[in-house]
């Protein structure tokens, strides 16, 4: 019986509601359906999802991050955020407990022009990798999201003059490692090692879009013990609503 997982920067869900949110919803029929930068508080909107279970972790700030989870095997349990004050404000999040497997969707900070943030991204990183690795010890973890790194040079249109910027700087790259390292897969370039021109988001200047300059910065990562379970991996960029585009990971 497989299981199909998407995740989706949808840069405002209020703003993608407009643009055929639902459309892609129904058409996509996800087991899990996750959302990052929902920009959005508790009593913005109510959405019809019949079905799901849905659970949402808002930003403190207003019309800022914000994460969202619809699943529709409802889980044994669910917790927000990584249980660390200072990097649970911003609604980044949520975790779903499962008979055999724990799923999260996360939303990573973005280190920010001239990598102001980069401090607070590595605190991140950190407590990220050893929150996954402790979950890790009790089941498998599947984890996805906007993790706001493209890993290597194939994974963004123009590498060389991107070197050091938020996105692709060495710390952030370095943090991906080890987070693979610490035993997870990324799912995409399991199936797809050496596809060129495969992105999830693209800025809204330039057409870059139109043009495809785009990067790879949105993953499905799944613990190395679900290797045999992964069935397709794949990523929607014909669909739109948003800078960011839905990814798709299929498992038994």
């Amino acid at each position: 019986m497989s299981k199909k997982f998407i995740s989706w920067n949808v840069n405002g869900i209020r703003a993608c509601m407009t643009k055929g949110f639902m459309d892609a919803f129904n058409e996509l029929d996800a087991d899990i359906f996750c959302l990052q930068e929902t920009k959005m508080q508790e009593g913005q909107l109510t959405l019809e999802l019949d079905g799901y279970h849905q659970y949402w972790n808002y930003a403190e700030k207003k019309g800022y991050s914000g994460t969202a989870i619809f699943t529709k095997e409802k889980p044994i349990a669910v917790t927000y955020g990584l249980g660390i004050d200072e990097l649970d404000t911003e609604g980044r999040l949520i975790t779903l407990e499962f008979d055999t497997y724990y799923f999260i969707t996360e939303y990573v900070p973005n280190a920010q022009d001239g990598l102001k943030r980069i401090d607070h991204r590595m605190k991140w990183e950190d407590a990220f990798r050893e929150y996954v690795c402790s979950l890790q010890k009790k089941k498998p973890v599947v984890f996805c999201g906007d993790l706001n790194v493209a890993h290597n040079e194939i994974d963004l249109k123009n590498p060389k003059t991107n070197i050091g910027n938020a996105g692709f700087s060495y710390e952030e790259r370095g943090k991906f490692d080890e987070l693979l390292n610490a035993g997870f897969i990324d799912t995409f370039r399991y199936f797809y090692p050496d596809l060129e021109f495969a992105y999830s988001w693209w800025s809204y200047r330039f057409k870059a879009r139109e043009k495809n300059t785009g990067w790879r910065i949105d993953y499905f990562c799944v613990s190395e013990s679900m290797k045999d379970r992964l069935v397709s991996a794949k990523i929607h960029s014909e669909i739109f609503g948003s800078d960011h585009c839905p990814v798709e990971l299929v498992i038994e």
